[in-house]
């Protein structure tokens, strides 16, 4: 069974996958940013993988049927770009109410906590979604 024939599977297994990264990275981040305990850093972790994983799966599903509209197949680096940015971008609007809330500080304080983990996570984004697609091939849509 090869994952690019089955779309969903693909979706779940990158977004679960995806996540268990995630939620290392973030715990690592946040206990070195945040007056907060190892505990508090890995459930407030969680809690955002939790909203993550289900923006990661309506954003690439969106992401996939624009893809397929296209003449241009591939994931050059300018579509990996936009995935990456496009897929931060959402994620940030949906999450900074939740950091500032969690965390007990300002709407800026959360921004700045925000945009550390965005550096990161547009790294390990990139990172995690070449080596996904080395490793399981490209979707449908991107071939």
């Amino acid at each position: 069974m090869a994952l690019h024939d089955h779309p969903t599977l693909r979706r779940v297994i990158y977004a679960t996958s995806f996540e268990a990264g995630g939620i290392a990275l973030s715990t690592a981040l946040l206990l070195l940013m945040a007056d907060t305990s190892a505990a508090g850093s890995f459930v407030f972790s969680v809690l955002a993988s939790t909203v993550a994983m289900l923006w990661n799966l309506m954003f690439n599903a969106l992401f996939e049927s624009w893809e397929r509209r296209q003449t241009v197949r591939g994931r050059s680096f300018a579509r990996r770009a936009a995935h990456a940015l496009l897929f931060e971008a959402g994620l940030v609007c949906l999450l900074l109410p939740l950091t500032a809330w969690w965390f007990a500080v300002p709407l800026l304080v959360a921004l700045a906590y925000e945009a550390a983990l965005i550096l990161a996570f547009l790294i390990y984004t990139w990172l995690f979604t070449l080596a996904f697609d080395s490793l399981f091939g490209l979707p449908a849509s991107a071939r």
